[in-house]
Parts: structure tokens; C-alpha cells; sequence
């Protein structure tokens, strides 16, 4: 609204009758960000990091780091996250090394993986790491946190003038080499052998009526089976389509699962979370009826089973799937666009039932060629009742 940012005296000034965003073109993953700003009394803004550039700083478009004059009397009953430097909302500053409106302060944002410090005049107010979060209405209420890269915005809030000069930002991104995990994430797959997968073995009501002879018996036949159609070609699980699920020897409660898949023309796949259907994966052309493309949650019945937008590489490319589970909800990415926010994930087995509390990752076998590489998981600590656990 108003004027927007403008440029006065060789500095960048969102005016008082001003707002606004304003982003840089380049998109940042890990950086370091070096800046001054003068507040007006009453000044309000914000920087926010690893944006879309759509919708709301602090939400699903970015990360906002906050702007504020915390001496103006208007700002004295804030939540602790809300001053200046915090993480908005989330992680709250060091307070005391502010300057007063109308004076210059130098901030220094280093953002590498989830790992964030923030210093004001040179004094740290922030050292925290995301992925040390386990309060499930974060994950469900800031997605953008989760973001691995993107755009460096200003925030115009007003009331009052912001001015900024001396912008200076060292692209800290470096390639990363297939197989090998993120910080904080493990390898479910390290490129050279499928140890740590398994056959499928029926469904979890079936399983668990079996003994535990009967199970280990017939998973041994079926992991044998597997491994003559899912193989491991130059780095990349590839698949037959001739065979059946493969899936994870481990269960897994809450997590973050990172998948990067590949499919051929009217291909279909899925990810299976926690042994049930499924994060759904197949080519957006007819003659196979996925126009709305993939991520969504396609077994749901009573809650939402389309993908918010359509995010697909065509068959042939490779995508990127980042999954969150944390209870019964599910958040999805596929190549860096939101398609499933917070989603409760229906139990196909027992559809009484609440979805299981742990199970597999299992790579869904539908007939079709398939390719996967670069499976991570980061287990998330539980807080919480797990859905599905007894009282």
C-alpha cells in the first residue's frame, strides 16, 4: 500500500505512508545477510528469509525475522517472539542491544540448513536451530519454516519510517552430492544397496495377526522376491514395476522425510507414511485421471485428498517430494510449492480407526517403472499423544 519503498539520499526508506514487500530477484538458501536500519519511533518491519513471495511474511511465503523500535511505549506487552531480531512468533531475542529510534543498528543474519544466528550491534540475540522444534502447532501453523531456500524480503509494516543502507548478502548455498543427507537428516538410501529395506508383507491388520515365525518367515521370502525387481542402477533405486511395495525394515513415528522421485509417461506411485496409502505420485496427463497432479493424499475420504496446486516435472524429470508427519496431520512439498497443508491422513486399512501411530516408508509398486534417490529422514521428537496411541 501507499508509496511502496523509495530510494532518498542513497538510502532504501519504506516511508510511513509507505508498506509493502520488497524482495531481491536472487533466491538464497544458506547466506549471510549484513544490513543497517534506523527506526522512526513506533518503526515496525521485518526481513524475511527463504520466501515465495506469496501471501504472508510469516506464514507459508517466508521465515520473518522482526524490525520493531522496542523502546516505543505501543510495543511494551508483545509475546517474547515479537521484538526485535526474534524469530516472529517462535523464537524470541536477547533484548538490550537495540539503539533508540532515530539511530543506526547493524544486524548480521546467518542462515545455514536450519541453523539460525542473528547478531545486532555485535552482540548475538539469536542461535537456535529449527530443527529442535517438536510443537505440533508449529508445524501446523508456520509451514515457511521448513522452506530450504528463497527470497530475502523487506517487510513495510509502518506506522512509522524504516530506513536500510548498506545491504550486503554472501550466498553461503553449496551444491549438495546425491545420497548424502541435509544436517539433521539420516540416509534411508546411501546409493550403493538396499540395506534397510525389505518385501512387503501384506497389510498392518494382516501382519498383525501373524506370529512373529509366520511374519519373519514370510518377509524373508518377500525381501527376496523385492530385490530381483528393485535394484540399485549408478546411484538410484530403480524398479521393474513387475513386483510389490518396497518398504523400510524401520517404523517410524513422526518425521521429516525428503524423497526425490522420477516416473515415465502415465506413470504410478505413491509414498506410503507409516504403512498406509499414500502420498500419491503419477503423471498429470490423461489418459490417467490426475489432472490435479501429485502430493496429495489420495486415500482420503472425509478430508482433503487433492494437491493444493499442481507442482509435477513432467515424466522423465526428476521431483522432489518434503513430507511432514507429526500425529495425524500431513504437510507436503513437491519441488519447493506447498500442495498439502496440515492435512489429517485418513487410515485406509481400518477406516475406524485413526491412522497408525508408527509403521513404514514404503515406495509404492502400481505397475509402473519407477526411480528414487535422495531418501532422507529426520525424526521428530514426540510431545504429544501420537494419534492412534492408547491412553
Amino acid at each position: 500500500s501507499g508509496v511502496g519503498y523509495v530510494v532518498q539520499d542513497g538510502l532504501l526508506v519504506c516511508p510511513s505512508n509507505g508498506g509493502g514487500d520488497l524482495y531481491t530477484n536472487q533466491e538464497f538458501g544458506d547466506f549471510i545477510f549484513r544490513f543497517d536500519f534506523r527506526l522512526d519511533p513506533g518503526g515496525n518491519n521485518g526481513i524475511s528469509i527463504r520466501s515465495n513471495m506469496k501471501g504472508s511474511g510469516t506464514y507459508d511465503a517466508g521465515t520473518e525475522i522482526q524490525i520493531l523500535d522496542d523502546y516505543a511505549p505501543m510495543y511494551a506487552h508483545l509475546e517474547p517472539g515479537q521484538y526485535c531480531c526474534g524469530v516472529y512468533k517462535f523464537i524470541p531475542p536477547k533484548r538490550g542491544a537495540e539503539k533508540p529510534a532515530g539511530q543506526w543498528n547493524h544486524e548480521e543474519i546467518t542462515l545455514i540448513g536450519r541453523k539460525i544466528r542473528v547478531t545486532l550491534n555485535g552482540k548475538e540475540v539469536i542461535n537456535a536451530d529449527f530443527n529442535t522444534i517438536t510443537d505440533p502447532k508449529v508445524f501446523a501453523e508456520h509451514p515457511a519454516l521448513w522452506r530450504d531456500k528463497g527470497h530475502i524480503g523487506l517487510l513495510g509494516h509502518g506506522p512509522a519510517t524504516v530506513a536500510f543502507r548498506n545491504l550486503w548478502v554472501k550466498d553461503l548455498t553449496k551444491p549438495r552430492k546425491d545420497n548424502v543427507p541435509p544436517p539433521g537428516f539420516v540416509a534411508l538410501f546411501d546409493g550403493k544397496d538396499l540395506k534397510g529395506w525389505k518385501g512387503l508383507v501384506a497389510d498392518p491388520p494382516t501382519r498383525a495377526k501373524m506370529s512373529p515365525q509366520e511374519l519373519a518367515a514370510a518377509t524373508a521370502k518377500a525381501t527376496a522376491e523385492a530385490l530381483k525387481h528393485w535394484k540399485v542402477v549408478d546411484g538410484v533405486i530403480t524398479y521393474d514395476g513387475k513386483n510389490n511395495n518396497l518398504c523400510t525394515v524401520k517404523d517410524y513415528g513422526d518425521f521429516e522425510l525428503l524423497v526425490d522421485w522420477k516416473i515415465e509417461p502415465h506413470g504410478d506411485s505413491g509414498i506410503y507414511l507409516r504403512g498406509c496409502p499414500q502420498v500419491q505420485i503419477w503423471d498429470d496427463v490423461p489418459p490417467i485421471a490426475a489432472q490435479v497432479g501429485s502430493g496429495g493424499l489420495y486415500n482420503n475420504i472425509k478430508n482433503p485428498s487433492n494437491p493444493l496446486v499442481k507442482a509435477d516435472n513432467p515424466p522423465g524429470q526428476w521431483n522432489r517430494f518434503r513430507i511432514i508427519m507429526v500425529g495425524d496431520k500431513v504437510t507436503v512439498w513437491l519441488n519447493d510449492a506447498l500442495v498439502v497443508n496440515n492435512v489429517t491422513m485418513e487410515n485406509y486399512w481400518e477406516r475406524d480407526k485413526p491412522i497408525y501411530p508408527t509403521g513404514p516408508i514404503e515406495l509404492q509398486h502400481h505397475g509402473s517403472h519407477l526411480w528414487f534417490k535422495n531418501i532422507f529422514i529426520r525424526e521428530i521428537p514426540r510431545v504429544h499423544q501420537p494419534a492412534g496411541a492408547s491412553e
